[in-house]
């Protein structure tokens, strides 16, 4: 036997909605914590060994850019001295005359073309240039007096001139190599070397290279960004710039400083500089953040940095970041699922083993109940027997007492009836004996007028007959009756006692047909129409309204008199039977009783009401049979 699911009912574990309501509030925040801390440590993890791998590669090519910046500037470096070999350049220190300076001149000139460097020349004791490559150019240096320059100063003591600077009268950057010229152990003049250094930074823009040197102030001299060139990479003071503007090193040049938006030492020489957006440098991108290596260069107070750019690295460790979060998401909804699947399958095998349970102590109870179950139907059935007995007990009874209340209105009913049927007879009696007088005198026109009478006075005695047997037959509760011709029978029941009243009868419904046998509906407005009158006995001006209106599928008739009304006490027992307000023994008590029970077995209802302005209205509402009204009566 299977058992009712319903039947069984799980406590609802109380105790244990605690855990699991904390494990949804608790363990989604939880997750995206770890996720976004694993995310984390997984970004600075990629960057850290990123940056480590950057590093060792950066170094490599620190050292071999830097070498190759070494080798640039050392090519030149004899050629300055190579000019204590030549006679003619002694003769002219000597010797300053314009034959010697133009031999010079065009020695110089054939030297620089095969050297490639930018300018030679040569410089007596005082600093005053004797000499050069350029002299046939407009801006030639020829005369000029650079005894300002540090270089100059270097070499004329016996000391090398290494010097970069913008030149004052050609305005072009250059490297500048001096060498003391010595005769018999006496300087007697200085050769320079003027070299541009700006192919190397062509190379490395076609390279790609991030990369600047900067001189022995601070000052970046090269660079493969021109934004960077001449910018400062560490604070001056206003006293080194003033003394650097005098020297004009660096021409007019205001030598900001190139302030990174953070920096960040990594190791000796190795730093990590991010350039903001709105600077000078990369003013069109976002900030980048570069991997800084500087190596200082032999022979010279210069310094080479190498920037490489993080930001693929970045992008990379973002994305190693975002793998890991999203890998341990992943992981971690592959357990909520496992766990949950597995509290699933054991919630699901404890269902099981109580569900059996359940179903076994349910057969027990069902087998253990069944007998009761069956003397329980054994009793219902009695029950059931006894209560339709009872049911059709209490019908008949019904039907008889609603005909003993037809018989009790048929006596009260008598004297009028016989007051009706012996006008008619006297009548009768009368116009017989006339007629047969009539006949024996021949006049057979009045003889015929007299017998049409007596056949009408037949007639409607008849009628009478009829309707008082029509109204103490039984009726039945199911049936349709018109309300108009129920109305017409009722009224002309009661005929006798409307002649003998000066009543005002109001009639305003329609002729419908209503779910009500014809002669309990003719009972009910008899009883109505009845107590209405019984009312109005004492009114000199008696009026009687019948009005009727369609509700809901059902039609109201009101019978409203201007009778004097019922007092608040009869109110209350109005519907009890055997109650009435009608004095000695003129009413049983039984009409409204009836009139309401009858209404009700179809369906209906009978209300009463009490209007203000006096009387008594009595409402009837009964079910229609078509919801299509007839013409009004």
């Amino acid at each position: 036997m299977k058992c009712d699911p319903t039947l069984y009912r799980a406590t609802t574990p109380s105790l244990a909605v605690k855990p699991r309501l904390i494990r949804h509030l608790f363990l989604p925040p939880l997750i995206i914590a770890l996720m976004i801390g694993l995310g984390y440590v997984g970004f600075w993890t990629s960057e850290h060994f990123g940056i480590r791998s950057l590093g060792e590669n950066g170094q490599r090519q620190l050292e071999l850019h830097a070498r190759a910046v070494e080798s640039e500037i050392s090519k030149y470096t004899y050629l300055p001295s190579l000019l204590e070999l030549e006679s003619s350049v002694s003769q002219l220190l000597d010797d300053p005359s314009a034959e010697h300076r133009q031999t010079v001149n065009e020695y110089l000139d054939g030297l620089n073309r095969r050297s490639r460097s930018r300018a030679i020349y040569v410089m007596d004791t005082t600093g005053r240039v004797v000499a050069t490559s350029n002299w046939r150019d407009v801006d030639s240096y020829l005369g000029e007096d650079l005894s300002f320059r540090a270089y100059f100063q270097n070499a004329v003591r016996g000391q090398p001139g290494r010097f970069y600077g913008i030149g004052s009268t050609s305005g072009e950057p250059g490297y500048y190599l001096a060498h003391g010229l010595e005769e018999h152990g006496k300087i007697i003049g200085v050769a320079v070397v003027k070299v541009r250094l700006e192919a190397m930074e062509e190379r490395w823009q076609r390279a790609r290279l991030e990369a600047f040197v900067s001189d022995e102030n601070g000052i970046i001299i090269l660079s493969s960004d021109p934004a960077r060139r001449l910018k400062s990479v560490v604070p001056l003071s206003d006293a080194i710039k003033e003394k650097l503007a005098r020297s004009l090193q660096y021409y007019w040049f205001p030598l900001n400083e190139l302030q990174p938006l953070a920096r960040e030492t990594l190791a000796e020489g190795v730093e990590k500089l991010t350039f903001p957006a709105n600077s000078e440098v990369k003013a069109d991108e976002e900030d980048i953040s570069y991997l800084a290596q500087t190596r200082p260069l032999s022979d010279t107070q210069w310094n080479f940095t190498l920037l490489t750019p993080l930001q693929d690295l970045r992008r990379e460790a973002i994305n190693q970041g975002i793998l890991v979060a999203v890998a341990f998401a992943l992981v971690a909804f592959l357990l909520i699922a496992w766990n949950e699947r597995r509290k699933v399958i054991a919630t699901r095998l404890a269902a099981r083993e109580a569900l059996q349970e359940a179903n076994n102590q349910l057969e027990r109870r069902i087998t253990e109940r069944t007998a009761d179950l069956r003397a329980s139907n054994d009793r219902l059935k009695s029950q059931i027997r006894e209560r339709r007995q009872a049911e059709e007990t209490l019908r008949r009874a019904q039907d008889e007492l609603v005909q003993a209340g037809k018989l009790a209105a048929i006596g009260q009913m008598s004297t009028s009836i016989a007051h009706e049927l012996n006008q008619p007879l006297a009548a009768m009696r009368t116009l017989s004996g006339n007629t047969i007088r009539f006949l024996e005198r021949g006049q057979l026109d009045v003889a015929s007028t007299n017998l049409k009478t007596i056949n009408d006075l037949i007639d409607r005695m008849g009628r009478i007959t009829a309707s008082l047997r029509a109204f103490a037959r039984r009726g039945d509760d199911k049936g349709r009756a018109s309300l108009g011709k129920a109305v017409d029978a009722a009224l002309q029941v009661l005929g006798a006692r409307l002649e003998n009243t000066a009543l005002q009868l109001h009639r305003q419904f329609d002729d419908v047909q209503v779910q009500i046998d014809q002669t309990r509906l003719e009972q009910i407005l008899l009883n109505l129409i009845g107590n209405a009158l019984d009312a109005m006995q004492a009114q000199p001006l008696p009026e009687l309204w019948l009005e009727g209106e369609e509700f809901d599928g059902k039609y109201r008739l009101r019978v409203r008199d201007n009778g004097h009304g019922i007092d608040a006490e009869a109110r209350k027992h109005l519907f009890e039977p055997f109650f009435t307000t009608k004095p000695g023994e003129q009413g049983l008590g039984l009409g409204l009783t009836l009139s309401a029970s009858l209404a009700a077995a179809t369906g209906g209802h009978l209300g009463v009401e009490h209007p203000a302005s006096g009387g008594t209205t009595f409402v009837l509402s009964l079910p229609l049979v078509s919801p299509t009204p007839a013409e009004p009566i």
